[in-house]
């Protein structure tokens, strides 16, 4: 029998929950509290299913979410998630289609890109997606490290404060942060209810309360916010605790510097690990011995897709005037075609399609996705082939253009 493909019905949302579960490798039994805490935040209408004789066999939905981009500016972006299938519905083709219908629907909403966090890496760039901004997990041995004395302008202080505190202070925050970091999204109002505990999605997830703590500068304002959770673990008599950090933003330097300061010097703490931060993230440069923040884990995470390339290109700041005719490759349409960039000595840019204009740079749609925040590089990728030069040089100037001060940082999964 053929496999129905199409958005749901109110009906079908506690059969799509179960094999969301199920492709995830989950216990499917999703009880009616879970399906009223998820109903009202599903649009069902940007989420699909695939039928077999009645019974949801693959999954897929997205999220309208605000995504930041070099400069500062923030453009409306298709955030994909819930994408499975079950194992028993693998290599029919459910996945594509599922995607085609998405960036169909996503053109028509008008918004010019797609966001994801792919679960494996070979699936999304057949669909024009290319990683945009990495992430970098750290192990810290506290005992080793030492720390850089603080800094003048650190004239705040940390100080511990109940999820209440953060659910009234935390999204200003966020929204200051989150202009300044290429790569990260806006949260809603439901994130935060979730990230204090106040709503539980589901009774089968462990959750621990953070401890939360802020940094607020000398006027009182709130620059700061740091979750962790702490194991009681200990050897003997020994404590041997560590530590695990959920979530650090700060909107200034001094507030970054001092919350890091203060979850490496927490007695008892062994270890700190940091959870998913940018590839280069000062903390390591806070210690006295470097090598005591181990890597565990460095890999892509945020991948991007362009649905609308002119507008996309316009929308950001670059690093050096220019111009530069870029020709993407996309079999799927949307972003294909040649555009010239030109950018004005104060970094803003034009960008228009030129269809006659000769190509300076041939590159995929995922090529220039890696490229798009400033996360990979044009001659990396011309080295291996990966993108073609037609003006020598072109690639360096590609460079040149699109290079951040900072790498992007995707600061929320979704």
């Amino acid at each position: 029998m053929s496999l129905e493909v199409r958005t749901l019905e109110a009906s079908d949302f506690a059969g799509w929950l179960r094999a969301t579960r199920l492709g995830f490798h989950r216990p499917a039994t999703v009880g009616d509290e879970e399906i009223e805490l998820r109903r009202p935040y599903t649009d069902l209408a940007r989420t699909q299913g695939a039928f077999d004789d009645g019974r949801c066999v693959a999954t897929f939905r997205s999220m309208p979410r605000d995504l930041t981009v070099p400069g500062g500016a923030v453009l409306p972006a298709s955030a994909i998630t819930h994408v499975t299938v079950s194992a028993t519905h693998r290599r029919r083709g459910v996945a594509s289609r599922m995607m085609a219908n998405e960036l169909a629907a996503t053109a028509e909403r008008g918004e010019p890109l797609a966001i994801l966090i792919a679960a494996e890496y070979p699936i999304y760039g057949r669909f024009g997606f290319g990683p945009a901004a990495g992430v970098t997990e750290w192990h810290v041995d506290t005992a080793r490290a030492g720390l850089r004395p603080p800094g003048d302008d650190e004239d705040g202080r940390v100080e511990l404060v109940d999820p209440a505190d953060v659910l009234k202070s935390g999204p200003e925050l966020h929204e200051r942060v989150r202009v300044q970091v290429p790569g990260s999204i806006n949260r809603n109002d439901r994130w935060w209810e979730l990230f204090t505990g106040k709503v539980r999605m589901s009774a089968d997830e462990p959750w621990k309360e953070p401890i939360f703590a802020f940094y607020r500068d000398s006027s009182g304002r709130v620059d700061g916010l740091a979750a962790y959770t702490v194991a009681d673990e200990w050897h003997g008599m020994y404590p041997q605790a560590p530590l695990e950090i959920k979530n650090l933003i700060a909107a200034t330097p001094a507030a970054e510097r001092a919350l890091w300061r203060y979850l490496l010097s927490i007695d008892w703490v062994t270890t700190v690990r940091t959870g998913f931060r940018a590839h280069d993230d000062v903390m390591p440069l806070l210690l006295a011995d470097r090598r005591a923040a181990r890597v565990d884990n460095s890999s892509d995470f945020l991948w991007l897709r362009f649905v609308d390339v002119p507008r996309s290109l316009a929308a950001r700041t670059y690093a050096a005037p220019g111009t530069v005719v870029l020709d993407v490759l996309d079999p799927y349409g949307y972003a294909a075609g040649r555009f010239r960039l030109e950018v004005s000595p104060g970094g803003t840019a034009t960008a228009e399609a030129a269809p006659s204009a000769a190509p300076d740079l041939t590159l995929t749609a995922a090529d220039l996705a890696a490229l798009y925040l400033g996360d990979e590089s044009a001659v990396r990728l011309a080295t291996i082939g990966q993108v073609t030069e037609s003006r020598p040089g072109t690639a360096a100037q590609v460079d040149a253009l699109f290079r951040t001060s900072r790498k992007p940082w995707a600061i929320d999964g979704f």
